[in-house]
């Protein structure tokens, strides 16, 4: 697409409307890439020229729902929604974590980042069918960077999730995940999202798992039930109500992104302090839209 000329075209339709967000029509491509992975969307903002608007671009990439996450929308909508609702569950997370994502953009807009981006001046190119060789080129590159910086650093999480879900404190192997380390760090603070309706320690320990890939969290809750993935969703509702498991949604469709996508944003941003805020302000945002859902949920159910 962006061979084409057409991206090009799309961020100048897009300025105005990003630009009452403090951002320029630059920032949409990767924003829009964010909703297929946020490690390529992530690298894709060192194409804004303005050091404002990429550093304000990387903190609201998240709030786009990446692909990883349908398997676990998906799972947990098909064990407590109708089939004729199940789609509205998946198109209102996503229209949910973009309204977040404006919110918080608007109140970067007024504290962090102050100012007006960058005027956006840009060449449009002609249409033109891109080269075949270009492609290959471009995906190399591109699949390359990701398997460098990305691949390294979740082989690395997925074993330590292997190592505290295999091994308990004295380093024995456990046959019952529920003696395991990661268990251990579960139910020590499950009482944390008690107020969310999720304070199970399955449930928290799903989401620790799911700082590796969040197809982890599907995954992690099948065999902390002894069930497989298939029959996992006629096991969930011993686990969530209904009302816990749409907040368990939006907590999950908003806390931290993968440890890709955190090590991706530590070699944007360049500081480790600052990657440590994204990550706690990515937690402390799903905490509150959950609690708010939970608890206003809570009135009418």
């Amino acid at each position: 697409l962006e061979d084409t000329g057409y991206m090009a075209r799309v961020a100048f339709v897009m300025d105005r409307p990003l630009r009452k967000l403090g951002l320029s029509g630059r920032s949409f491509v990767p924003m829009l890439m964010g909703f297929g992975c946020s490690v390529p969307a992530i690298m894709a903002t060192r194409t804004l020229s303005s050091e404002r608007d990429r550093k304000m671009t990387i903190l609201l990439t998240p709030f786009m729902s990446c692909s990883a996450k349908i398997l676990i929308y998906t799972t947990i909508a098909g064990a407590f929604f109708e089939p004729q609702y199940r789609w509205l569950v998946l198109v209102g997370l996503y229209l949910f974590g973009i309204i977040c994502g404006i919110l918080y953009s608007l109140i970067l807009k007024v504290t962090v980042f102050h100012g007006e981006p960058v005027p956006f001046v840009m060449e449009l190119p002609n249409y033109r069918m891109p080269s075949p060789k270009s492609v290959f080129l471009l995906l190399w590159e591109k699949a390359r960077d990701f398997l460098q910086r990305a691949f390294t650093v979740i082989f690395i999480a997925t074993i330590i999730i292997w190592f505290l879900q295999s091994f308990d404190t004295r380093l024995n192997v456990v046959d019952d995940s529920a003696d395991s380390l990661l268990a251990m760090i579960g139910k020590f603070i499950a009482p944390i999202f008690k107020p969310l309706g999720f304070g199970d320690w399955r449930a928290v320990t799903a989401l620790i798992s799911g700082f590796t890939a969040k197809e982890a969290v599907v995954s992690t809750l099948s065999v902390l039930m002894n069930t497989g993935t298939a029959q996992l969703g006629s096991v969930l509702p011993s686990l969530f109500t209904g009302l816990s498991a749409v907040s368990f949604l939006v907590f999950t469709l908003l806390y931290t992104p993968c440890v890709a996508a955190v090590a991706t944003i530590k070699k944007e941003l360049g500081s480790r302090i600052k990657t440590v805020g994204v990550v706690f302000m990515q937690c402390a945002v799903a905490y509150i839209a959950s609690f708010i859902v939970y608890s206003v949920g809570g009135l009418f159910v």
